[in-house]
């Protein structure tokens, strides 16, 4: 039966599928530790006080594009190229979608707008990721080579958003909300569309790498797309809604290491 456990267990039960995934997701996590250490250089005066806790979100990230790494390495392989149409921080950037990459580069300060920006695109893409790692848990949290990489990966995720929650509701009371849920919503929107067109990269991918069977390939084509319907017409709205989440100031501390991983 095709299910979403079975599938992913024979992506990581394949050496050539495993490489891909894993370097998918460590070059993406590692081009968020860089764009995160960029933002917090550049923050603005007066919000200065976020600067430790956009500089552990991007120490968290850069530790997990080391851990998928590592697990590479584990089992001997190396990472290989990143398919351009399964860059989602690239194809995003392109939609125009949180701050653009050669404003990070240059020496001047950002705006207060660039960081609600920057908080509200950071607080749909952490909902995406905290969903698959809330899986990836369920599936694998005692696989004995993925467990222990898992958990933490996706406690810290639940931190970042947590953190999104937290940070863009004090920025709407100081009076950015109507910002805030216009960036929300695009991003959102734009998200979804991103992630179909990914999900369907790397799918076609993996099955050629898997040696899928036409009718198994065009199987998960169909439900990638009936996902997507399902979040286009309404399913996005959970990822623009703000709580006040339970774990409360949830970058506060310095970033929990992995040596073991190192």
């Amino acid at each position: 039966m095709l299910s979403a456990r079975s599938l992913f267990r024979e992506i990581v039960d394949h050496d050539d599928s495993f490489q891909l995934f894993c370097s998918i997701a460590a070059s993406g996590e590692t081009q968020g530790g860089w764009e995160n250490g960029r933002i917090a250089a550049l923050v603005p005066d007066a919000m200065r006080d976020l600067a430790p806790k956009i500089t552990r979100h991007g120490a968290d990230e850069d530790k997990h594009g080391r851990i998928f790494n590592a697990l590479l390495r584990k089992r001997g392989l190396q990472p290989v190229p990143v398919p351009p149409e399964t860059d989602y921080t690239m194809l995003l950037e392109r939609r125009g979608i949180g701050l653009a990459h050669d404003k990070l580069r240059r020496e001047q300060a950002l705006s207060e707008e660039d960081i609600v920006v920057y908080l509200a695109h950071s607080r749909v893409t952490e909902q995406r990721a905290a969903a698959q790692m809330d899986m990836l848990v369920r599936y694998f949290g005692d696989h004995p080579e993925l467990g222990r990489a898992i958990h933490m990966i996706s406690n810290d995720e639940a931190n970042h958003l947590a953190y999104c929650h937290e940070e863009l509701l004090r920025l709407a009371r100081a009076g950015h909300g109507r910002t805030i849920q216009r960036v929300l919503r695009e991003s959102a929107l734009a998200e979804i569309d991103v992630y179909r067109e990914v999900s369907l990269a790397v799918m076609a991918h993996m099955g050629r790498l898997l040696n899928w069977s036409a009718p198994k390939a065009a199987a998960l084509a169909v439900g990638i797309r009936a996902a997507y319907a399902y979040e286009r017409f309404s399913g996005w709205h959970r990822m623009v809604d703000l709580r006040m989440p339970q774990r409360r100031d949830a970058l506060g501390g310095a970033p929990v290491t992995a040596a073991e991983f190192a």
